[in-house]
């Protein structure tokens, strides 16, 4: 299984799947053999079919989870041992796609005014203002904060094109006072203990979360959340969507549709056909 393993990575970098990635990909991976207790070697169609089964049924996993496996099983028989016929037949499960609780702003307030620490405290002004995705944002380092052009280059990102975001004066007081107060050494700007790698992604959701609650904020609050409220204010406040979906770095129009839904500013200036008919500008309508 090592020689599988290592395999696997090899072909998981040469494919230059994210670091998250490939660690979630092995995760799935090893519990799927373990789940049978055999080499991948021996297994095929049939056990794919069981274990995914046993997910949704036994185990209750999310659908979402259920096809991080498989996406992770289609690369370990696709490409790592060269037996694509097994996942043929597989296909994702289908999903719900609820909206996500959009936080207001004086939820954003009340939770950067109940970080835990300064540290904190910037990490959350930064995910708002600049609306980052966790990893980026933890993969910052001090060299991508450029104070002179007023800008925070993003590199590393999920769709492998780098990009620059704006970095407001407010913000820039607050990485300043972070700066003067911790002097983050090593590479990154919001390092780990040992400072050779940034903050974990579970140490800021338990930040997060902490925030929340001393805040009394009921909402489910997870770091994506800043993410979520920047992407709706900035509609709310006029951006346009093309825009908007530049800055968050979206490849596609359609992921960035989803926080049309989520406005509520927006839905409060809708006007009803009804409520026009009737009306001196009924005519408009024909």
């Amino acid at each position: 299984m090592a020689q599988i393993r290592d395999k696997m990575v090899e072909d998981m970098t040469l494919r230059g799947l994210a670091p998250n990635t490939q660690e979630t990909y092995l995760r799935a991976v090893r519990a799927f053999v373990a789940f049978f207790m055999r080499t991948p070697a021996e297994l095929g169609t049939g056990e794919v079919r069981a274990y995914l089964l046993f997910l949704l049924q036994v185990a209750l996993r999310s659908p979402s989870t259920v096809n991080v496996t498989i996406g992770a099983l289609r690369f370990l028989f696709g490409t790592t041992l060269e037996r694509p016929e097994v996942m043929e037949t597989i296909r994702s499960v289908r999903k719900d796609h609820p909206q996500p609780e959009v936080l207001a702003g004086s939820e954003v307030l009340a939770l950067l005014e109940h970080a835990p620490s300064l540290r904190y405290l910037t990490l959350f002004t930064v995910l708002y203002s600049t609306g980052l995705r966790v990893s980026e944002a933890l993969n910052l380092t001090p060299k991508d904060i450029d104070s002179r052009r007023m800008v925070i280059s993003i590199h590393g990102t999920k769709n492998k094109y780098d990009r620059l975001v704006a970095l407001t004066p407010k913000v820039l007081g607050v990485l300043r006072k972070y700066w003067i107060q911790y002097r983050p050494t090593g590479d990154f700007l919001f390092p780990g203990q040992s400072g050779l790698v940034p903050l974990s992604r579970e140490a800021v959701l338990d930040a997060i979360k902490k925030a929340a609650s001393a805040a009394g904020i009921t909402k489910n609050v997870h770091p994506h959340s800043l993410r979520h409220a920047y992407a709706t204010h900035s509609l709310e406040l006029g951006t346009d969507l093309r825009t908007v979906q530049i800055l968050l770095g979206h490849n596609s129009i359609k992921s960035t549709t989803q926080y049309t839904h989520l406005s509520e500013a927006r839905r409060q200036t809708l006007r009803n056909p009804l409520d026009v008919l009737g009306t001196e500008e009924g005519p408009v309508l024909g």
